[in-house]
């Protein structure tokens, strides 16, 4: 009887420390969850520059800073070595001119072979942009959803679906309206554009991609749009529309385009925003005071999430880096958040 006793003592214990370790494990689960979930601040890493730190460098550079998720435009193999075993999340770019191979089966089967199954034990890819800013009068434009269809078909056969999901990255200019943000609708152009991608994203639980710029629409339409509403830095509501009150520019972007999805039958379709930035110098309201501003409360901001959607982070990755010689002259050379020697334009925290 005592041994029984004994045994039965022990068969309790054991499954009181199994209980404790799976509650445990689930315990660190979850926190792992919330903190990607509260990482909603990514940056753009582009390398049109002549006079940029190595990638291994720039590797380092998001880590000592925080920042845990990056954008890159292809799949640069430097670039992808250095981000081995760094725990940063990465949006990986499928570049425009590589769209009508990978509208072929195989050779998209290739790619994501070569560039993301080759590196996917110790890099941590997010998404796959199938394309950047692609309009539907574009050439390239019949390619986008063929190629999504086949690296998304390439992604299932490496089981790596659970972790990798396909997008592309449009702009707002596909709006034919957008203001109020209620009114937000998909122009008639780009409708037979965008319906069919939308249509993939929802069957396969991915997110849109945008890249939402309030400095562009600002100096579009300076007479009409207040420097203050771009910069988050309006006292009150600028807009109201019906229920929602906007106070910036962003978020009234943001919306337009949330509105434009719904019309578009995608209501629960997520948007994470791809890029977003202000330049510091070569052209209007080009300030360091300004673009220095703009990161800093949109940072703070894309906590908060968009009046239609409020309360949920708003995965954001600013652009870019790095201030890149290489790009037209202008403000297209002034996007960086850093130098090209590492050192920071702006007093920032991504974390």
């Amino acid at each position: 009887m005592g041994g029984f006793s004994s045994k039965l003592e022990s068969s309790r214990l054991n499954t009181s420390m199994a209980m404790t370790t799976i509650l445990l494990l689930f315990g660190l689960v979850i926190s792992r969850l919330t903190l990607s979930d509260a990482q909603s601040i990514g940056v753009c890493y582009g390398k049109n520059g002549n006079n940029l730190p190595s990638d291994q460098e720039v590797v380092s550079l998001f880590k000592t800073n925080g920042i845990g998720r990056v954008r890159i435009y292809d799949p640069n193999r430097d670039t992808l070595e250095a981000l081995r075993g760094s725990n940063i999340e990465v949006i990986l770019g499928v570049p425009n001119d590589n769209l009508p191979a990978l509208a072929g089966a195989s050779a998209a089967a290739t790619w994501v072979q070569n560039n993301v199954v080759a590196y996917s034990s110790n890099v941590r890819f997010r998404y796959i942009a199938v394309g950047n800013e692609v309009h539907p009068g574009d050439a390239n434009a019949q390619y986008v959803l063929p190629a999504m269809q086949n690296i998304h078909a390439a992604i299932v056969s490496a089981n790596l679906q659970g972790q990798i999901k396909v997008s592309t990255a449009i702009d707002t200019t596909l709006l034919g309206s957008s203001y109020p943000p209620s009114d937000g609708s998909f122009s008639a152009g780009a409708t037979p554009y965008i319906n069919p991608i939308i249509n993939f994203l929802k069957t396969n639980g991915a997110p849109l991609l945008a890249n939402v710029y309030p400095y562009f629409s600002y100096t579009g339409n300076p007479q009409s749009i207040a420097l203050s509403y771009a910069l988050f830095t309006s006292p009150g509501v600028v807009v109201q529309d019906g229920q929602y009150g906007y106070q910036n520019l962003f978020d009234a972007l943001l919306d337009s385009l949330y509105a434009a999805l719904e019309k578009s039958g995608a209501p629960n379709l997520n948007i994470v925003v791809s890029e977003s930035g202000w330049p510091s110098e070569g052209g209007t309201a080009a300030t360091v005071e300004n673009a220095g501003t703009f990161y800093r409360n949109l940072i703070n901001h894309a906590k908060q999430g968009t009046p239609r959607r409020s309360g949920q982070a708003i995965e954001t990755y600013l652009f870019a880096m790095f201030d890149e010689n290489l790009k037209a002259a202008g403000i297209e050379q002034h996007f960086g958040v850093f130098l090209p020697n590492k050192q920071p334009k702006y007093q920032l925290t991504f974390g």
